[in-house]
């Protein structure tokens, strides 16, 4: 567990505008993380959160026909400031530049921590954080966004849906389809989920506002969450 790799949902960097208080909380947790375990290394992949959907929404809304690269586009551009941002959050053990290609052949991990956006239309940061594993050899992935479980249908909806504590990835990509389409509501996206499967990776989805449960899921300690593998 040398090495996780952290989906971070833009919807908990910034849900409705930066939430700086869980950045701040966040911070110290991870540093004290770093500092009791100093073989671990983490990367950071970071969502687009509301500067994502508030450009995309704006666009449909100025062009019903609006293309839909465009709009992938605009999505990406937000996990790159997002990323940056947590760069700066975490200055002194991010020392490599931003990722926004996974697959480059001079990507450089020379820190403790790696800060990492979007890449291209097609898939979300999901997928970026697959590609990761698999650059740097980790078998899991965290991903924490603002929803405690996966659950058998959207509990918004659906008053009879279940939370699910594990899950294969055969059910689970049963649940979510196979095509991505930019800010599909998925707890994982379907691009990203063939590829974890395809790579051996088990996902764990979190609520990441729970920034001590988080902690619990570094250590390998009990945790409240979702386990996705096979």
């Amino acid at each position: 567990m040398a090495l996780t790799i952290i989906s971070l949902g833009g919807s908990i960097i910034a849900p409705d505008g930066v939430d700086s208080a869980f950045l701040s909380a966040f911070r110290k947790a991870i540093v004290a993380y770093l500092e009791e375990e100093p073989e671990a290394r983490l990367v950071f992949v970071a969502g687009g959160g509301a500067p994502a959907r508030v450009y995309q929404k704006a666009l449909r809304e100025i062009r019903t026909d609006a293309d839909i690269s465009v709009q992938d586009w605009l999505g990406i551009k937000a996990t790159h400031l997002n990323a940056m941002l947590i760069k700066g959050v975490f200055s002194g053990y991010v020392t490599d530049d931003v990722v926004t290609d996974p697959t480059a052949e001079d990507l450089e991990f020379t820190g403790r921590i790696l800060a990492a956006g979007g890449w291209k239309p097609g898939f979300s940061t999901d997928t970026d954080a697959v590609y990761l594993a698999r650059r740097f050899g980790a078998d899991r992935i965290i991903n924490l966004s603002n929803i405690r479980k996966v659950y058998t249908a959207d509990p918004r909806i659906d008053k009879d849906a279940k939370p699910i504590d594990r899950i294969s990835w055969h059910d689970f990509r049963a649940m979510v389809g196979d095509e991505w389409t930019p800010g599909k509501n998925a707890p994982f996206d379907p691009i990203a989920s063939r590829l974890a499967e395809e790579s051996g990776l088990t996902v764990i989805c979190a609520d990441g506002r729970d920034i001590e449960n988080t902690i619990a899921i570094l250590k390998g300690k009990e945790a409240e969450g979702t386990i996705i593998g096979a």
